[in-house]
């Protein structure tokens, strides 16, 4: 696999569209139904000029196509995680999340160049990989066109009717008793592209392992996904898209070994429960039964046209999420001294729209607008033990606590931008955004200046450097005192009282680089950035439910390094990353009742490292592929994420290695091609922790897979 690391607007093979191209777009015969070709220059038309509208000059552009994802251990059944992991500053952490340049979370997800409103933090992974046809990491100084969630911009292009060659149906299974069989299919009726993918996965590792042991306790999960996309071309110049998406994912929360021996390290105090002996094996912790549903749909309808100057696009959209955390009441109750149902749930609704006009021959301005509204409830149904002032339980038999909040939050965002071609070799992009941010919680808003320079001295050799001011809000998941008045002087009590609302995250950060074309099939990349941030925010897991909240620091800074190196011939395909990233935060100053007292008056008065810093990074990987035959080696390194108190400890370092073969038979007697794959995933069975279940904002400790083998078949028909 080989990692695309193209710099956009710099003339490479993401360049913007050149304005002076001229049009191919056939035009059909009224007397003729239209033939596939004029369709298929039609689609490949607009899909330029929608990527017009969207470029991100100046931002890094990190590209991952078809045959990068074909070289990915699992291929197009690999978590959409671990295609991210496979670019240059992107850290693995545990359920499944990445972090991009030691930011956590702060990732906008685009398909089709449409917003995607963000949803809940859980750990089922939304974003199909089955879907994509390339994605595109934007990072670094974004345009103005770019809001909100700025840490990076996760830009999807989908299969459509048109790309896809031949429906399919595909089976994959093998270690962790895995079974996902899934389909493909699509095509093209007239002016109507349509393309769908449906998947059920079923599996014993839904969730990190909380031991380090082969297998997890109680850690079944099973998900189903369905994808569409549907696309009506009005005439030759505009069209109607829709896409809608639906996941449904049951999770078991796995459980560490626990026992009853108390010189056990992993011991953990029972509480008196009335009615239940808590000594009767049955409850034993290992046969804890916490589960965890999260359900996600969207739907995003589009329009989209384009003239000889004018391109436009205006999508209104909307969302649903909801996590539903059940607990073991009894053993909840004697291990924890807590049973609390959760229900978690977000509905969005917004509308973006941009457009790119031509306004002069060296200038092209860009302007949009994008507005959203945000719906939050939690509702808990809680069982508590009165304590006294010590904390020691005073009753056995649990109170009932029921506490339903909800938030609101609205978002709204406009920008106007130039792309001033200087000269044939130097691109000024400089523009300015108004971002505002109310909710039932707080009320802030910022003029944000952005710009960036692409210089191009040689046909090999593109440069950049660039200045982004940031404006990123919380998610609305404040905690109101009222709620933790509620839980006072019970098992479930706040370390403390002090609870500021969570605000905006503002910040400036500078980004340069450069892109150096060796050869024509070997290039490099460097790039460095530095990160200043007031209110920095933070999110962290505060109970067994996987519901992640936000929480900030006063000050923050964030800075490091990027290289990358891909390199293609023939068959042959090789890439070499690495990164470093450094961190530094001090004074927590929203959320506080989640923090003991005495590490709080710690970060007050030191700065300290976040939880999810990786300090050093590195991938690498080789693959061969042939009309027939594919086979590639890949490697993951981690230093480890921060751990202990204040985060001042550090989880150890680790390298994983995955091989996998393909084979494609093309003469099968019904339908077209055949593919079997295998793929050894950490082939050497390295034993490795990701969290140990201390550091900032952490509850739960997790291991990374240990090895497994896995098989597919692809069958197109």
């Amino acid at each position: 696999m080989a990692v695309s690391l193209t710099l956009i607007g710099t003339g490479f093979a993401n360049d913007t569209p050149s304005r002076h191209k001229s049009r191919t777009v056939k035009k059909a015969d009224p007397a003729k139904k239209t033939a596939p070709s004029e369709h298929i220059s039609v689609v490949g038309h607009l899909n330029n000029e929608r990527a017009r509208i969207f470029p991100g000059l100046g931002a890094v552009d990190y590209t991952i196509d078809q045959r990068q994802i074909t070289t990915t251990p699992g291929g197009q059944n690999a978590a959409f995680s671990q295609i991210l992991l496979r670019v240059p500053g992107v850290v693995l952490d545990s359920y499944g999340e990445v972090h991009v340049r030691g930011e956590h979370g702060g990732l906008t997800y685009r398909v089709n160049g449409v917003l995607l409103p963000e949803g809940l933090n859980g750990f089922g992974q939304e974003l199909d990989t089955r879907i994509i046809q390339s994605v595109d990491l934007l990072t670094g100084t974004l345009p103005a066109q770019f809001g909100f969630r700025t840490a990076g911009v996760v830009d999807v292009t989908t299969k459509t009717g048109d790309s896809l060659k031949h429906n399919q149906v595909s089976l994959y299974g093998g270690s962790y008793n895995t079974f996902v069989p899934s389909m493909q299919f699509g095509g093209q009726h007239g002016k109507l592209d349509y393309f769908t993918t449906l998947s059920f996965t079923r599996n014993n590792i839904g969730i990190e392992n909380p031991s380090n042991t082969f297998r997890a306790i109680h850690d079944v999960t099973e998900q189903e996904k369905a994808f569409a996309y549907l696309s009506y071309h009005l005439d030759d110049a505009s069209r109607i898209t829709l896409l809608t998406s639906a996941s449904y994912a049951d999770f078991e929360i796995p459980n560490s070994f626990k026992t009853f021996d108390t010189t056990s390290p992993d011991y953990t105090t029972l509480y008196n429960v009335a009615g239940v002996n808590s000594h009767d094996p049955s409850l034993n912790w290992a046969n804890l039964n916490d589960s965890q549903t999260e359900q996600n749909y969207y739907a995003v309808l589009s329009y989209q046209r384009t003239t000889e100057k004018l391109n436009l696009q205006v999508s209104p959209y909307f969302r649903y999420g909801r996590i539903d955390y059940t607990p073991d009441r009894d053993r909840d109750l004697i291990y924890q001294g807590v049973s609390e149902h959760e229900v978690n749930d977000f509905t969005t609704g917004g509308m973006q729209a941009d457009l790119s006009y031509d306004i002069a021959p060296h200038h092209t301005l860009r302007a949009g607008l994008l507005g959203q509204y945000t719906s939050e409830r939690l509702d808990t149904d809680t069982l508590a033990f009165p304590v006294d002032d010590a904390g020691n339980q005073t009753s056995d038999i649990a109170k009932r606590m029921i506490d339903n909040t909800g938030n609101w939050s609205v978002e709204a965002g406009a920008y106007i931008q130039d792309e001033y071609k200087i000269t044939h070799n130097l691109t000024f992009n400089y523009g300015i955004r108004y971002d505002r941010f109310a909710s039932s919680f707080d009320t802030e808003g910022q003029l944000s200046p952005r710009a960036n320079m692409v210089w191009k001295p040689t046909r090999t050799t593109t440069l950049h450097l660039g200045y982004s001011r940031y404006f990123a809000p919380p998610s609305p998941q404040y905690v109101y005192p009222s709620t933790l008045a509620r839980f006072a002087g019970t098992t479930n009590a706040a370390a403390n009282t002090i609870n500021n609302a969570t605000k905006v995250e503002k910040s400036n950060y500078v980004d340069g680089g450069i892109l150096q074309r060796i050869t024509p099939e070997f290039q490099i990349t460097l790039d460095a950035y530095a990160k200043w941030a007031h209110d920095l925010t933070d999110l962290g897991q505060f109970g067994r439910a996987v519901i992640l909240a936000p929480f900030s620091y006063k000050r923050g800074r964030v800075y490091g390094a990027e290289f990358g190196s891909s390199w293609r011939h023939g068959p042959w395909s090789m890439y070499g990353n690495f990164s470093y990233v450094k961190t530094s935060a001090q004074d927590i100053n929203s959320a506080q009742y989640q923090f003991d007292l005495v590490e709080l008056a710690y970060i007050r008065n030191h700065a300290i490292q976040l939880d999810h810093q990786g300090e050093f990074t590195a991938t690498a990987g080789a693959s061969w592929t042939t009309k027939h035959d594919m086979a590639y080696v890949d490697f993951v390194y981690g230093y480890g994420l921060r751990s202990g108190f204040a985060n001042l400890e550090k989880e150890p370092q680790y390298d994983v290695f995955n091989i996998g073969y393909q084979h494609t038979f093309t003469k099968v007697p019904f339908g077209h091609d055949i593919k079997i794959r295998a793929d050894v995933m950490n082939l050497f069975d390295k034993r490795y922790q990701l969290r140990n279940g201390s550091g900032v904002g952490i509850y739960q400790a997790q291991y990374g897979q240990r090895r497994g083998t896995f098989f597919s078949v692809v069958s197109e028909f």
